[in-house]
């Protein structure tokens, strides 16, 4: 984790995103890496601060990302520190300040090798070591069996308490997934909610019915929206006629729902983030990357999981791709996303730049220390260019390498 800055700096010269509107010629002053004031210039400047001119650029709040696996030529699942700080680097460069390390399906083994580098990194007091890591996403092992994805096959399984329970004891866990079919399903939920971990369902081919028992268990949220994910006709092969919900609509009827797009350019057309955000709204979507190793790489073949056991997938410089030809994974940053959704959707910048920091951080309980400008919180801070690019990141008030 970065040491605080003991410095007074000021961002000055730039229109400030807050979670509801943007403040034209606006300032943000942090001192001892907590926000001490937001709002417009005019006043004088703090003796001693040192002064960051936005140039008539945007002064946002650094982004959290809770589903990413890699990037920078690294995947979480390498089970090493040093894959871990690469990936926390590349992704602060793109305007993440706050990450959540996602597993991929493996063994226990793998799992716990990365759960246990995650945690070695997080307590490491590096003063510019990339983005913050807030807590691990246990996404894999436990998928549907014909909603893998580009996942290795050979490591997805059903859930056990032997297993989990074992992840949750490490007390990492912050955001715990599930397919909400699977034997287990049930048990899993709610040692998560006990765990109080923000709990999702994903890779999964689950019922109406199925959904609303994972609910009243503690699930709230839904992987990458329309990926991996059930359908009405998907059910119907599954469980026959009377045709049934799927996760799409018990998603967009239960209000106490959330979920997430991939806003890439690649995994949905515009018209599914526009209707994402018209249905859902910037309080119930989130923008995650779930960004692979080969984000900042150039196109090549790369692995998706552990380097040793992984999967194969082609990155032709825009996309990650699996041998078969499904997506495999995004290989941009948030700020991408943020440029993505904003021309699609049509959305207001502020419910944008809302959905890749401030809805995440709420959804995840971390709102209190981060996701918004806003005084008394962590100095988590981008300076972005009226093209929306990261021109500086700050993480607790410390100034990230570009």
């Amino acid at each position: 984790m970065a040491k605080p800055n003991h410095e007074c700096t000021l961002i000055e010269n730039g229109s400030v995103i807050l979670p509801d509107r943007i403040v034209p010629g606006a300032r943000v002053v942090w001192r001892d890496g907590r926000i001490v004031e937001v709002g417009r210039a005019g006043r004088r400047r703090p003796v001693g601060a040192r002064v960051i001119d936005a140039r008539g650029g945007y002064i946002a709040p650094g982004f959290v990302d809770v589903h990413v696996h890699g990037g920078g030529g690294a995947d979480f699942m390498d089970g090493t520190p040093e894959a871990v700080r690469t990936i926390c680097a590349t992704h602060a460069r793109h305007g993440t300040t706050t990450i959540f390390p996602t597993t991929t399906t493996g063994s226990p083994e793998e799992i716990h090798a990365m759960i246990d580098a995650c945690r070695r990194v997080r307590n490491e007091a590096t003063v510019a070591g990339g983005a913050r890591i807030e807590g691990v996403h246990l996404y894999g092992p436990f998928f549907a069996p014909d909603k893998v994805g580009c996942h290795s096959a050979a490591g997805r399984r059903d859930p056990t308490p032997a297993e989990f329970s074992r992840y949750f004891s490490t007390g990492l866990i912050r955001i715990a997934t599930c397919a909400a079919e699977l034997p287990g399903a049930l048990p899993f939920f709610r040692a998560a909610r006990r765990a109080r971990c923000f709990i999702t369902c994903g890779h999964s081919n689950s019922s109406w019915t199925e959904m609303d028992r994972a609910f009243r268990a503690g699930m709230r949220h839904v992987d990458h929206f329309w990926c991996a994910m059930s359908s009405v006709p998907s059910i119907r092969v599954r469980l026959g006629t009377p045709m049934q919900g799927s996760m799409e609509q018990y998603v967009l009827l239960n209000e106490g729902m959330s979920t997430e797009v991939i806003a890439d350019g690649q995994h949905l057309a515009p018209e599914l983030l526009q209707f994402a955000y018209r249905m859902l709204g910037p309080r119930r979507l989130l923008l995650v990357t779930d960004a692979s190793r080969a984000v900042d790489m150039k196109p090549g073949r790369y692995r998706f999981g552990p380097e040793e056991s992984g999967t194969d997938f082609d990155h032709d410089g825009k996309v990650g791709r699996a041998p078969q030809g499904g997506l495999a994974s995004s290989s941009v940053g948030m700020a991408h996303m943020v440029r993505t959704m904003q021309t699609a959707a049509g959305a207001p910048l502020h419910d944008v730049v809302r959905m890749a920091s401030l809805t995440p951080a709420e959804r995840t309980g971390i709102a209190r220390e981060t996701g918004s400008l806003e005084v008394g919180k962590r100095a988590d801070v981008l300076v972005l260019s009226p093209r929306l690019r990261v021109r500086e990141v700050f993480v607790g008030g410390v100034a990230q390498r570009r």
